[in-house]
């Protein structure tokens, strides 16, 4: 189901002060000295303003994850959008963990403890691949053009489900030992901690390991495992709320898709998979005119990221500090030259993840050495 909210809090903070300001004033005769109509002019005009103060707040979209609200295992310009947003309205979104009922309930789950929205999409969605993670969308953004690109704002994310799950593959599968289940973890929503075994403890940092908006038409239907120049399955675990990324926009619309939920994940996600679980989030989404990327870009609190994709890890990597460069010349004025050894000097290399099919690298630049 798809429900759609106007956000309230500061339209109405502001109003019902307005209004009871205005009806104070009504009594106290201020309108009421002047002659005839101004009175009612008065409180037109105020009502008008809230009116104005309406048309301009962002509207939050609630979008659950159903049978018909999601893309199973795919980016694809030609998807059909699920909703339609201005730009700078606000998703509240649910997505699903990457997987299915009965590998969950093999590993230890209760079957009461399965969310019947995953057992609904599972038995029902037939339209699946070349993937397999559930993504919730597409969203079509308004006035959002190819060419531009598209801000999303990370605003919260929470844990609706008391668990999540890593399988073992990967990089080194040969660590693996085979037929063995998924491993289940439970996930404290309190401490916020995820008991890996008795006596480990790993903090959670929830966030969605797949962002994405559809690629450019020519590339046809593509596997939401690797990303891409469209972004899609980042699995960037520095992307928690309070955190914004830049998606470069290959169609009309942007086609807007969301999922892959970790509740933690090391840089590398060696074994290909994190802390593998639902998520409820908040994202505001908006579009950017004259902003135009080769490559996604992000920003935290603390640091600017610059991100390279490739299939090959050393190719990913120049493309990453290129882009740190290239963000560097253009935001700080610096020249290539003093940007580049400013990469060197200051910026931290990561490997974002090894095992999407398409290898991640991102550069981390500190803000706070700029004064």
């Amino acid at each position: 189901m798809v429900r759609t909210e106007v956000l309230t809090e500061v339209r109405t903070r502001v109003c019902t002060r307005v209004r009871r300001e205005m009806r104070t004033e009504v009594r106290a005769g201020v309108c009421a000295r002047v002659r005839g109509g101004r009175v009612a002019a008065c409180v037109l005009g105020a009502s008008l303003a809230c009116a104005s103060l309406d048309a301009q707040s962002p509207r939050t979209h609630r979008l659950e994850a159903t049978p018909a609200t999601v893309a199973y295992g795919h980016y694809w310009s030609e998807s059909k959008p699920v909703l339609r947003i201005a730009s700078g309205d606000i998703l509240d979104v649910d997505t699903l963990l990457t997987s299915t009922p009965d590998r969950l309930e093999k590993a230890g789950v209760k079957p009461a403890d399965v969310q019947a929205s995953l057992r609904a999409i599972v038995e029902t969605v037939k339209d699946r691949g070349p993937g397999g993670h559930i993504l919730t969308g597409p969203v079509w953004v308004e006035s959002t053009a190819p060419g531009d690109a598209l801000e999303v704002k990370v605003l919260a994310i929470d844990l609706p489900i008391a668990y999540g799950y890593n399988g073992c593959s990967g990089f080194i599968r040969e660590n693996c030992e085979q037929g063995r289940p998924i491993t289940i973890i439970p996930l404290d929503r309190h401490r916020m901690i995820g008991t890996f075994q008795p006596g480990i403890e790993i903090p959670l940092k929830p966030f969605f390991g797949s962002m994405g908006v559809a690629p450019p038409p020519a590339l046809g239907r593509v596997n939401s495992s690797p990303p891409g120049i469209h972004a899609g399955n980042l699995d960037n675990k520095e992307l928690v709320a309070g955190t914004t990324l830049w998606i470069p926009v290959h169609v009309p619309g942007a086609l807007f898709q969301i999922g892959d939920g970790h509740a933690a994940q090391g840089d590398g996600e060696v074994d290909q998979t994190a802390i593998e679980t639902s998520l409820r989030g908040r994202v505001q989404l908006t579009v950017r005119k004259g902003m135009t990327l080769k490559w996604p870009r992000a920003e935290t609190p603390t640091h600017y990221i610059s991100m390279g994709i490739d299939v090959d890890l050393t190719t990913a990597t120049r493309i990453a500090i290129q882009e740190m460069v290239d963000f560097l010349v253009e935001t700080k004025k610096l020249d290539r030259h003093s940007s580049y050894q400013l990469t060197s000097l200051a910026g931290d290399v990561a490997i974002t993840q090894l095992v999407d099919g398409t290898m991640g690298v991102h550069v981390k630049m500190p803000k706070d050495i700029f004064k």
